[in-house]
């Protein structure tokens, strides 16, 4: 087998997610083991022992186990469809994303995980986030400008998560530049690419190849 980078990821994982969609779009091949996160192959603990995914073993080079620096590996090796174009400009909204709005949507989506914990106080605060998105994309198509970036893929699969929770109410708002931009990635071609399912990896199978050859950038 030609050798190619491992990723470990877990298919509903939202930071799995966009390192996928980050791989599928920079084209870069790696073997893929899927992971069932109750049954974590020793494999992925060795190489990163804080033990989560996604984590990708490059051929050369150390172990990286953030979602956006996997990103950012990618893109760095090739970046087709531009996400890294005004990529600083971004880094604010992901910055936001990944702290305050996810501290929201985990205590929205799993209110059972932690203590003295109000699910709806902590919809309608990560809610606040989908409202400035709002604004901002009422006036480009996408975060940034009229194509999709870093910042958009980045932030999209949580949007994603929060929408489910309770899709009726997330269809209610009146929010309608933020729905029209999540229907259009849900339906984009990285998306559903990077959501095809594949079976538990366990060690001693053979990988399947996760790549984008053919995916429209």
């Amino acid at each position: 087998m030609t050798k190619r980078p491992i990723l470990y990821s877990f298919r509903r994982c939202p930071y799995a997610m966009r390192a996928r969609m980050a791989l599928l779009s920079s084209q870069t091949p790696v073997r893929l083991r899927e992971v069932v996160l109750r049954d974590k192959p020793a494999e992925m603990i060795t190489a990163s022992p804080k033990a989560t995914v996604p984590v990708l073993v490059p051929e050369n080079g150390p172990v990286i186990d953030e979602s956006l620096a996997i990103m950012q590996w990618a893109l760095q090796r090739n970046d087709p469809a531009q996400w890294t174009k005004n990529v600083t400009a971004g880094a604010d909204l992901i910055a936001e994303a990944d702290s305050d709005f996810k501290n929201h949507l985990d205590r929205y989506k799993y209110p059972t995980r932690y203590e003295n914990v109000d699910p709806l106080a902590h919809r309608t605060a990560g809610a606040a986030f989908l409202d400035k998105l709002d604004k901002r994309l009422a006036v480009t198509a996408n975060l940034l400008d009229d194509r999709p970036r870093l910042v958009d893929f980045a932030i999209f699969p949580f949007l994603r998560q929060f929408a489910n929770v309770d899709r009726l109410w997330f269809d209610a708002l009146p929010l309608p530049a933020l729905q029209n931009w999540l229907a259009g990635h849900l339906e984009s071609d990285v998306f559903l690419t990077a959501m095809v399912k594949f079976p538990q990896w366990k060690t001693g199978d053979v990988e399947p190849i996760f790549a984008g050859d053919n995916l429209s950038v």
